[in-house]
């Protein structure tokens, strides 16, 4: 066997036992041989701190559906900027030896076309911790189960994918003959998770 046959012998082997071992590679090469990126992998939760008790996973992404949330307890502060509002909780539980949780929910007005935070609330982990009634900045309330039709997306919170989860919301309850009462928006990562890693909610409370 001459040096270039011997060479390309072995270079057919070996492709053959890696494509055969590792599946993805085989989809990689097909890929770029045809100029195509490869499919993205589908998005998943990225947990950076506890839900609340009977708090649902959040998802499935891309897509409206309807939840049942439980009740639960939170802390307020009214909106002065997300960053204000942030470490108002922030110190708020720090001083009360109150475990973070995720998500962080902002309740949401409309205005025209935008939606703006009108407070952040900071969850608990369940009714037993703290008690409810003004502190200081910040005021506790327990918040009644409700039912919500629910987008979940992976990204950014900007204002074209929050737009997008409101359009199909809106598309929803139209579809659905229902009445919305309030937006809110829960984020439920912080700047540990990359931006395209973290996962948003969009909710809209419906009037009973």
């Amino acid at each position: 066997m001459n040096l270039h046959l011997g060479v390309l012998v072995v270079h057919c082997a070996l492709m053959k036992f890696l494509t055969t071992l590792l599946p993805g590679l085989a989809l990689l090469t097909a890929c770029a041989s045809h100029g195509q990126a490869p499919p993205a992998a589908a998005p998943a939760y990225v947990s950076e701190a506890p839900l609340p008790e009977g708090w649902p996973t959040p998802g499935p992404y891309d897509q409206v559906t309807t939840k049942t949330l439980p009740a639960y307890r939170a802390a307020f502060a009214k909106a002065g900027g997300r960053g204000t509002s942030f470490w108002t909780l922030f110190l708020h539980i720090q001083k009360n030896n109150i475990p973070m949780t995720s998500p962080v929910e902002m309740s949401m007005t409309e205005n025209e076309a935008n939606l703006d935070m009108a407070s952040m609330a900071f969850l608990y982990q369940n009714d037993q911790v703290g008690k409810p009634g003004a502190a200081g900045a910040v005021e506790v309330k327990d918040v009644p189960k409700a039912e919500v039709l629910s987008y979940t997306w992976q990204g950014t919170d900007s204002k074209d994918n929050v737009a997008k989860a409101k359009a199909a919301i809106h598309a929803a309850l139209a579809e659905k003959k229902l009445t919305l009462d309030r937006y809110r928006l829960l984020g439920y990562n912080g700047p540990a998770t990359p931006k395209q890693k973290a996962t948003w909610e969009l909710q809209a409370l419906l009037k009973k």
